[in-house]
């Protein structure tokens, strides 16, 4: 448990949201197959849910906070090149 948190600690603020998000995805994803009579419960619609559920709100979330960090970084920047002016 110890090597877990040593990882998590060591991700990036947008890593750590992006796989949150796939893991609530995930989640969901898998609550609603099993949730839904009309789905029939296999290991390629698990499969496809987990990879299509958590792939893409992941691969989203994580996009998101990289954007908004690098926004933040740059205007962290502009802000301390216009007060050395």
């Amino acid at each position: 448990m110890a090597q877990v948190r040593s990882v998590w600690a060591r991700l990036s603020g947008p890593a750590k949201i992006g796989l949150s998000f796939a893991l609530l995805a995930i989640v969901l994803s898998l609550f609603g197959i099993f949730r839904n009579p009309e789905i029939s419960v296999t290991w390629r619609t698990i499969f496809v849910a987990v990879v299509i559920g958590g792939g893409v709100w992941g691969l989203i979330a994580w996009a998101i906070a990289t954007a908004i960090v690098d926004v933040e970084e740059e205007i962290e920047e502009i802000s301390q090149d216009g007060s050395e002016a």
